[in-house]
C-alpha cells in the first residue's frame, strides 16, 4: 500500500481540527468495534471472502454542533484466488455546526428540532483518494429514539493518482449526491439493555475513470443496522462499556457496482472506552 505525499497531508490537516474541536468537547464517546464475517469483494472477485473489521468510532459534541468520525481496518482472507493484497484501511469525518447553537434560536418545525451544516470527508488510501460531502443535516425528534438525524450532502471525488499508476486507482470521478439516515433506538429486554442503530445511506450513480478505463457507477443503497445487548452491565455490573450483538449489512450495487451485492450479518464486539 503506498500513499503519496500530497494525500498524507489532508488527513493531517483533519486530523488537527479534530484534535482542536475535540480540546473543548461537552460531551464523548470513544469505542472500539470487532466485527467478523463474509463480505464480498469487487466484480473481479465476487466472492465472499471471511473477513475481520476493526474500527475506532468517536462520537463529542461541543458549543457549536458535534464531530462523528471512524477509521476502519478491514483483514480479508488472504488465502482467496487471485488476491494480492489482504488488508485496507478506510475513514470518515462528519464535523457538524449546529445553527441552532450558533444563533441561540430554536430552529424547530414538525419533526425537525435543529439544522446543521456539515463537512463530511471520506479517506480511502488504496485508492489514493478522498471524498468531500459539504451538507445540511435535519436533527428529528422521533419518539423513543436516542438520536435520528438526516443529511443531505455533495459527493464529490478528489484523487491524486495520475496515470502511470498500475495499481487500482481512481483518476477522477464524477459529482454525486448522499442521503444518509443515521440513529439510535434503545430498549430493554427484561432486565437487560439493547439498541438498535447505524445507518442508511443512498449515493446516486456517476462516472469514474480509473485503472480500468471509464466506468459508469450505478446508485447504491447501503444500509448498516446494529442490535447490541450490554452484555457488561450483565455480567460486571459495569454498563455501558462492554456490547455484544450483530451488524446486518445490505449494500445493494456495492461501491457503484451493478449487480454486486452483500447480505449478511456479521458477529459484533464493541467496547467503550
Amino acid at each position: 500500500m503506498t500513499i503519496n505525499a500530497h494525500f498524507r497531508l489532508t488527513p493531517l490537516v483533519c486530523s488537527l481540527l479534530i484534535s482542536s474541536s475535540l480540546q473543548a468537547a461537552d460531551w464523548s464517546v470513544n469505542e472500539i468495534h470487532l466485527q467478523k464475517g463474509d463480505l464480498k469483494q469487487t466484480a473481479t472477485n465476487r466472492g465472499e471472502r471471511d473477513t475481520t473489521i476493526i474500527t475506532f468510532q468517536h462520537a463529542s459534541g461541543w458549543k457549536y454542533g458535534d464531530n462523528f468520525f471512524f477509521i476502519d481496518y478491514l483483514d480479508f482472507d488472504k488465502e482467496d484466488p487471485g488476491t494480492t493484497d489482504g488488508d485496507e484501511f478506510y475513514g470518515e469525518w462528519y464535523p457538524n455546526f449546529s445553527l441552532g447553537k450558533m444563533t441561540g434560536k430554536e430552529l424547530k418545525f414538525g419533526p425537525v428540532k435543529d439544522i446543521g451544516i456539515t463537512l463530511g470527508f471520506n479517506f480511502a488510501p488504496e485508492v489514493d483518494s478522498w471524498w468531500f460531502l459539504p451538507g445540511v443535516r435535519f436533527d428529528l425528534d422521533i419518539p423513543g429514539f436516542a438520536f435520528s438525524n438526516l443529511l443531505i450532502s455533495a459527493y464529490e471525488n478528489h484523487s491524486n493518482a495520475d496515470d502511470s499508476a498500475t495499481d487500482f486507482v481512481i483518476f477522477d470521478e464524477g459529482s454525486s449526491y448522499m442521503v444518509d439516515f443515521s440513529f439510535a433506538y434503545p430498549f430493554k429486554i427484561g432486565s437487560t439493555n439493547w439498541t438498535v442503530e447505524g445507518h442508511v445511506e443512498y449515493i446516486d450513480g456517476r462516472s469514474q475513470r480509473n485503472t480500468f478505463g471509464r466506468t459508469d457507477l450505478e446508485s447504491h443503497v447501503l444500509a448498516q443496522p446494529q442490535i447490541r445487548m450490554d452484555l457488561g452491565e450483565v455480567l460486571f455490573d459495569m454498563k455501558e462499556t462492554f456490547f455484544v450483538g450483530i451488524e446486518y449489512q445490505y449494500w445493494d450495487n456495492k461501491l457503484g457496482e451493478d449487480g454486486l451485492r452483500d447480505n449478511t450479518a456479521q458477529l459484533l464486539a464493541v467496547w467503550r472506552l
